[in-house]
């Protein structure tokens, strides 16, 4: 005697989902509003682990970067929270889990900062021998001693 389970989740679609690290996805999830409304909401970023197979626990893991602030989700991959999931962009990667990313993300949003500040200082001293001629004070005090 055969068990049917009932699911609102496509399993065997699921299942044969083709997601690996370093491919960018766009994870189309319902969230549920007042009274009962459910809308969809897009999460857009690279897979850095999938972990447990295709098995029923199996998760991956997508990370985005919003206004230089790195965002993480943990999907699981039968949920029936997930509406859809598109694939935008297959890249060739060396390693399972990308975590590595998160380091190298800083350190270049570090890397800009530093190009940023540097270009303010070469700035200022064009200003300043402006500045300078404008006060001549102290040459004028030395004078009179």
């Amino acid at each position: 005697m055969a068990t049917k389970v009932i699911s609102p989740v496509k399993v065997d679609f699921r299942k044969k989902l083709d997601i690996r690290p370093g491919d960018t996805v766009r994870v189309w999830q319902k969230i549920e509003e007042d009274k009962g409304k459910t809308r969809l909401q897009a999460f857009e970023g690279i897979v850095l682990a999938r972990k447990h197979g295709s098995e029923a626990g199996a998760t991956f893991t997508v990370r985005k970067v919003v206004d230089g602030v790195g965002v993480e989700r943990i999907f699981p991959l039968y949920s029936p929270m997930i509406d859809e999931v598109e694939m935008i962009r297959r890249s060739k990667v060396r390693r399972a889990k990308l975590y590595f990313i998160r380091e190298k993300a800083t350190k270049e949003i570090r890397r800009q900062m530093r190009r940023l500040m540097d270009a303010k200082y070469e700035e200022e001293p064009a200003d300043a021998p402006a500045a300078a001629e404008a006060a001549p004070a102290e040459p004028a005090a030395a004078e009179t001693k």
